[in-house]
């Protein structure tokens, strides 16, 4: 979700494979695990071999969103930070959420 919300890939499904494909970073070390948990602080980065993709070049480009504040992406570098957790306040469309509607659920 963070090199998706960076803007280094158009979709978030492109964005699992691009992962899985080994194209991205993550303090330094190769991840090609899509699901993998990274923690406030930790840099993302394109690799050298892939930061001159079509697909990367294109996505940086795109006006379509925004990079969320909680992701400090400098798009020349292709690094992103993940500065912090992001909170219910930072989700682009209204949501209401009741976390003791979903405990509720969970507990029968």
């Amino acid at each position: 979700a963070i090199v998706y919300r960076a803007k280094f890939v158009p979709t978030i499904w492109a964005a699992r494979q691009f992962v899985n494909h080994g194209h991205v970073t993550v303090n330094g070390v190769r991840v090609n695990i899509g699901s993998y948990r990274c923690k406030p602080g930790d840099v993302i980065e394109v690799r050298q071999k892939s930061k001159q993709l079509v697909s990367v070049l294109e996505s940086v480009q795109l006006a379509e969103r925004d990079v969320p504040d909680y992701i400090d992406a400098d798009h020349s570098k292709m690094v992103a930070t993940y500065v912090r957790v992001p909170s219910l306040s930072d989700v682009p469309y209204p949501v209401i959420m009741e976390p003791n509607l979903v405990v509720e659920f969970y507990s029968r």
